[in-house]
């Protein structure tokens, strides 16, 4: 599928996944206001000064943006900016929240559970790599090519929001 053109998610479009034995229907908000559900974290594109996107490596040999679950207490920003740090080994210096990710399971161990994650746009500077966390390794790339690596590495309605994503950050 690499190289296939997708469709931007729209606002509030259900867009179904199916993945780890779940079915999932999830969404894409304005980032004017917060959908119900459950906050679950923060992901994002990090842009360096060159204008390059930086995506990390999972251990499963896919590149990712970088992002992650909430600790207790933090607010969306704060998640963002500790996930990127140890993600990334970036520090974050600027964001702009795109929008939200919302999730609603509807067949699956977690029936009903609607979990909403903050998407943004990060400046960030690179700090020295560090394998301390998950990802295997961090690179940067041009913005078409981190999009659609990305993209080929998620399942169903998510390739449309980080379609949106990029298109939210001026990327496309």
């Amino acid at each position: 599928m690499s190289g296939d053109v997708f469709e931007p998610a729209h606002d509030g479009e259900l867009l179904p996944i199916y993945e780890n034995g779940l079915d999932v229907l999830v969404s894409w908000h304005p980032a004017t206001r917060v959908p119900a559900g459950t906050p679950h974290g923060a992901t994002a594109i990090c842009l360096i000064p060159t204008g390059q996107v930086v995506l990390v490596r999972t251990k499963a040999g896919l590149w990712s943006l970088p992002g992650g679950r909430p600790e207790p207490g933090e607010t969306w920003e704060d998640t963002l900016r500790r996930e990127v740090r140890e993600e990334a080994c970036a520090e974050v210096t600027q964001t702009r929240l795109l929008g939200f990710g919302r999730g609603e399971c509807i067949r699956g161990r977690d029936l009903g559970k609607v979990l909403v994650r903050g998407l943004w746009l990060a400046s960030v500077d690179l700090l020295p790599w560090v394998d301390e966390f998950e990802m295997l390794e961090r690179r940067s790339f041009p913005a078409a090519e981190a999009r659609t690596l990305v993209r080929d590495a998620l399942a169903g309605g998510h390739k449309q929001i980080i379609t949106r994503m990029f298109q939210e950050a001026g990327l496309v």
